[in-house]
């Protein structure tokens, strides 16, 4: 890979910046300062930008606590979505959010430029398990748990997948839900079978992976090397 490539990518800059920092002396390559944006550097070599050690990243993953009201997409002509949260630290990425929460719902969405990790966490043969805090306007009921474990036939016809549901709260309007398929408004469907409805939903975890508590809405991070193979093995 070219020098100019390397830190465009890695500094989140565009090749004439890049450019423009190799040319300055800014950059360095195996401790040695390098002048010629064509060097051609691989993932053995230790590259440097201003002193600090510079690592190329063949992709991302992202934690974010999405906010109520942004949309769970890349673009949206008149909605914030959940990638115009990262954007600016991330400009030269085509992030995607891999699987979707509905605009009303909040927590954990992982965004990602890696299209082959999307596709096999998302594939319905993983039946990688998604886990929600939900807010009922009517107590959960025995009825419900067993028709959920057993797997709710929705009012299409559509016949889902088993899946958990255990109270939270002592007044059983505060439960967690675990799905291990998507389907369209899939929780708020479930709970209309029995006459209940949501009145919040809140993603906890992906996989095993789970939200961290110190992330307010909004806020993000990314995910450690051991979180990604966590959700990937699954």
């Amino acid at each position: 890979m070219r020098l100019d490539k390397y830190i465009a990518e890695a500094a989140q800059c565009t090749r004439s910046e890049s450019r423009e920092m190799i040319r300055a002396g800014r950059v360095s390559v195996n401790g040695a300062v390098c002048k010629r944006p064509d060097q051609q550097v691989s993932e053995v070599d230790e590259i440097g930008l201003d002193g600090q050690s510079r690592t190329h990243q063949d992709f991302v993953y992202i934690m974010l606590n999405k906010p109520e009201g942004v949309v769970s997409a890349s673009s949206d002509r008149r909605d914030t979505t959940v990638v115009d949260l990262v954007r600016s630290a991330y400009p030269r990425r085509e992030l995607f959010p891999a699987g979707r929460l509905d605009k009303t719902s909040t927590g954990f969405v992982l965004l990602t430029d890696d299209g082959a990790f999307a596709h096999d966490i998302l594939a319905p043969k993983r039946h990688v398990p998604k886990t929600y805090r939900v807010t009922l306007d009517t107590p959960l009921t025995r009825e419900m748990a067993e028709g959920f474990a057993a797997g709710v036939t929705l009012a299409d016809g559509l016949e889902l997948s088993p899946a958990q549901v255990t109270p939270l709260s002592a007044d059983g309007l505060t439960v967690r839900v675990v799905l291990r398929q998507g389907v369209y408004h899939q929780i708020k469907r479930m709970f209309g079978v029995y006459g209940a409805g949501v009145n919040a939903l809140h993603r906890e975890a992906i996989g095993s992976v789970w939200l961290d508590d110190v992330l307010a809405p909004g806020q993000w991070r990314e995910l450690t090397a051991a979180e990604v193979a966590e959700i990937a093995v699954r």
